[in-house]
């Protein structure tokens, strides 16, 4: 995997990171960990990765834990694809890349269709906070707290979890040409699911995407600035 050169030292480049005003050197910081982020993993569309890291460091000037790692979905891929990512934000390496699986309601070979309803067995897009693993009926699993009002802070309450199972792997992809539907929840395979969860557990940020229009025209994390930071009704992790 190849790595690039760090313009600043890690954890100086966060602490910058979580306070500095968008401003031109603001910028100049966010394009330093796109940059980075991006060689690292050629294969996320860069609108993307650019979207998720906007979203995450304006949920950090909001209050958000700072985070030091990322994991990103893109949604818009289908199942068949690598569609799940999981960064080092310290060292702007790729941790893992690998399948993840979409709500049985959100469609088939792809997700159209995305939902905050309790019961609708589709996904929800936007930014959430991985926090406490535990052990259920999936086994080693990891809670979502869904940060966006409206859009996915119903997840908890969903119970719209990271787990393991085995209908996520390349054997499904073969047989039926994509991988097998959860009732929400952004499954793994069961091969990674210690890993998935030992990075993200306590207070990383996950970014779901899809170029919903509604939600990107709409959302606060994605329209974040000086004058106006998204997450007004959060809570401060603590």
């Amino acid at each position: 995997m190849k790595k690039t050169r760090r313009l600043l030292p890690a954890g100086l480049l966060l602490a910058f990171w979580a306070w500095l005003p968008l401003s031109s050197v603001g910028a100049s910081l966010d394009d330093d960990l796109f940059g980075r982020l991006s060689a690292a993993a050629p294969k996320l569309d860069t609108k993307v990765l650019r979207t998720a890291i906007s979203a995450s460091r304006c949920a950090v000037s909001s209050g958000v834990q700072m985070p030091e790692r990322l994991a990103v979905i893109d949604f818009s891929l289908p199942s068949s694809q690598e569609r799940l990512w999981i960064f080092d934000l310290e060292k702007g390496e790729l941790l893992l890349r690998d399948l993840v699986a979409h709500g049985k309601n959100s469609g088939n070979f792809k997700s159209t269709a995305f939902s905050n309803v309790e019961g609708s067995y589709q996904s929800s897009i936007g930014l959430f906070q991985a926090r406490e693993s535990y052990y259920g009926k999936h086994g080693y699993s990891l809670r979502l707290d869904g940060l966006e009002p409206g859009i996915n802070d119903l997840a908890r309450q969903r119970a719209i979890v990271i787990h393991g199972a085995d209908y996520v792997n390349d054997d499904w992809v073969s047989k039926y040409g994509r991988i097998g539907r959860s009732h929400g929840c952004p499954a793994v395979d069961n091969q990674i699911i210690k890993r998935v969860v030992d990075n993200l557990k306590g207070g990383q940020l996950v970014f779901k995407y899809y170029p919903d229009q509604e939600w990107l025209h709409s959302s606060g994390f994605l329209k974040c600035d000086n004058r106006t930071l998204a997450g007004k009704n959060l809570k401060k992790s603590g």
